[in-house]
C-alpha cells in the first residue's frame, strides 16, 4: 500500500513512468497487521469497537492533483472496507476524502457518497486545510464547504475535522498543526451561523478539541464580545470533542469544561502519541484509564464510551 503511494508520487514528478499498480495482498497479511497492532490494543484496553480512518498524516491533501488525490481516497477506503470485511465485530469505516489545495469538491461528495451507500462507512474525515499549514482555504462557514455539507445532512453522517501532514516548517505536524486546526475551526464556528442554515450537520473535533477547552472562558467572551448567541446555544447542539487528550489533568479540565453529552471516547491507537509515560508507567494514549478515574457515575461514563457516539454516528448505531 506504501510502495503505491511511492509510486504515485514518483510518476507526479516524472510523467514518463507508468500508471502505478496497487498490489492486492492476502487476507492473511491484512488480519496480522491488523491482529498485531489496533486490534491486539483494542483487546488489551477494553474495547469492544473502533471507528477505523485512514491515518491522517497520509492523507496528503496538499499533493494538487485531481486525479492522485481520488485513486489515493479509493484506495485508502477501500483497504479500510477491506478491514472492516474481515473484523466486522471489532471495525467500522469512516473515510478519506479526495481534498486537493482550492480543489473542486465534487469529487469528495462522490466518494463520500460511494463510501456511505456502498461501503456502509458512518462518517468522513474533512480537513479544513487541504494545503498542509499554509490555510490557502476559506473558514469551514464559507459556502465553497456547503455541497460537502449538504451531503453529510443528507447522508446523516458526521465529519471529523482532521488535517493532514504540515508543509509549513513553523507548524510541526502533530504538535502544532493538528491543535492550531482543532482551535481554529472552532473559532470559525463561532465567528460564523453554519447551523442555522446546516441544523443537523454534526462535526467532531479531534485532540479533546484543542485548545479551546483551556480557553473556554476567551471564547465565551469572543462570543459574547461578537454578539453571538451563548456557545451552548450556538455550537455545542453540533460540535463534539473527543477524549484523545494525554494525560489525567487535561482528562479532568475537559470533563469539568465541557458537557458529558459532547465527549466522545477516542484514542488514536495507533497514532501520534506512542509509547509509555514514564511518570505513570502506563501508554500515553491509553486514555479509558483516564476516564476511568474521573469518578463518573456509571450513565455518565457509558455516555462517553457508548452513548454519545451512537448519536453521532447514528449509522454506527443502526448497525449495531
Amino acid at each position: 500500500h506504501t510502495e503505491f503511494r511511492s509510486a504515485q508520487l514518483a510518476r507526479l514528478a516524472d510523467p514518463s513512468l507508468p500508471e502505478p499498480a496497487l498490489s492486492d495482498p492476502s487476507d492473511d497479511a491484512v488480519r496480522d497487521a491488523i491482529e498485531n497492532n489496533q486490534l491486539k490494543l483494542l483487546r488489551e484496553r477494553g474495547g469492544d469497537m473502533m471507528i477505523f480512518s485512514p491515518r491522517a498524516s497520509a492523507m496528503q491533501h496538499h499533493v494538487p492533483d485531481p486525479h492522485v488525490a481520488r485513486q489515493w481516497a479509493q484506495v485508502n477506503n477501500d483497504l479500510i472496507h477491506r478491514v472492516v470485511g474481515l473484523f466486522p465485530q471489532h471495525f467500522i469505516g469512516v473515510a478519506q476524502l479526495p481534498q486537493t489545495p482550492g480543489g473542486s469538491l465534487d469529487d469528495s461528495v462522490a466518494e463520500l457518497r460511494r463510501c456511505v451507500e456502498q461501503l456502509g462507512f458512518v462518517g468522513a474525515n474533512l480537513s479544513p486545510d487541504p494545503s498542509g499549514g499554509h490555510w490557502t482555504s476559506p473558514p469551514m462557514t464559507d459556502p465553497y464547504w456547503f455541497p460537502i455539507y449538504e451531503a453529510l445532512v443528507e447522508l446523516d453522517v458526521p465529519a471529523m475535522i482532521h488535517v493532514s501532514a504540515s508543509c509549513n516548517p513553523s507548524f510541526h505536524a502533530l504538535g502544532a498543526h493538528y491543535i492550531n486546526a482543532d482551535t481554529s475551526v472552532f473559532m470559525q464556528l463561532i465567528e460564523g451561523d453554519l447551523f442555522t442554515r446546516f441544523p443537523t450537520l454534526r462535526f467532531v473535533i479531534p485532540h479533546g478539541g484543542g485548545a479551546v477547552p483551556y480557553h473556554w472562558g476567551r471564547y465565551r467572551g469572543l462570543a459574547d464580545r461578537l454578539g453571538r448567541p451563548p456557545l451552548h446555544e450556538h455550537l455545542m447542539n453540533n460540535v463534539f470533542f473527543d477524549t484523545c487528550v494525554y494525560h489525567l489533568p487535561g482528562i479532568r479540565l475537559l470533563h469539568e469544561v465541557i458537557d458529558t453529552d459532547n465527549i466522545l471516547f477516542a484514542s488514536e491507537m495507533i497514532g501520534a502519541v506512542r509509547g509509555i509515560d514514564p511518570e505513570t508507567g502506563h501508554h500515553w494514549d491509553d486514555t479509558k484509564r483516564y476516564i476511568d478515574q474521573l469518578g463518573l457515575t456509571e450513565h455518565d461514563q457509558r455516555k462517553i464510551f457508548e452513548l454519545n457516539t451512537r448519536r453521532v454516528y447514528p449509522r454506527l448505531d443502526a448497525q449495531l
